[in-house]
């Protein structure tokens, strides 16, 4: 039996939405995420127009949404959306994918550029493994830092290759749908971009 192992981008690749606005929405409310928004627009258009880096503005909008918020409270708000909201995120074509390669034996992995922490309560009930940005915490509260680097683009492959001997398997699958992305696409036998559009 061929050995075979699946990566998947999260955001926009499986979901129809983006997960980190999806989170700060659940955990802030509509008027706190689009006055936070609003302040941080600057960043965010200095992001686009390529003047401060993906984890700069990341960073920023994380900062500002759950810098000093209690970890343990912050997890449990984490755990609860990903278990009530995510689902309805979901494309249904990548469920479906996912299922078949599970079934053929594969191991799939969630390789996401959001922090785990939104992600992994899902992942476990999927059974799907995950690599993911980290956040920074101190004395158990977030810092609004990401720790290391934000899992986008290179630091995907970096990574992968550092979690698992590619070598090991027969077919490796992969799917995105973004420019970070298109790094991790490339260790793939079979690769896949917007596959479920």
């Amino acid at each position: 039996m061929k050995k075979r192992i699946a990566f998947f981008d999260f955001d926009g690749t499986i979901t129809t939405k983006d997960s980190l606005l999806e989170i700060i929405r659940y955990c802030c409310g509509k008027p706190r995420f689009y006055a936070g928004f609003a302040l941080n627009l600057p960043f965010l258009l200095a992001y686009k127009a390529g003047i401060i880096s993906n984890q700069a503005a990341k960073e920023r909008i994380l900062t500002h949404f759950f810098g000093r918020k209690s970890l343990a409270a912050f997890q449990e708000d984490c755990d609860r959306f990903a278990l009530n909201e995510i689902p309805a995120l979901l494309r249904p074509k990548a469920l479906t994918e996912i299922e078949k390669l599970q079934e053929a034996g594969a191991r799939v992995v969630i390789v996401s550029a959001s922090a785990g922490n939104w992600i992994q309560a899902w992942c476990k009930q999927m059974n799907i493994e995950i690599i993911a940005t980290r956040l920074q915490q101190e004395n158990q509260l977030l810092t609004g830092k990401i720790d290391g680097k934000n899992c986008y683009g290179e630091e995907k492959v970096s990574r992968i290759k550092a979690a698992f001997d590619l070598s090991q398997y027969d077919e490796v699958y992969c799917y995105g749908d973004t420019k970070g992305d298109k790094p991790m696409l490339g260790l793939a036998t079979f690769a896949f971009y917007k596959p479920f559009r």
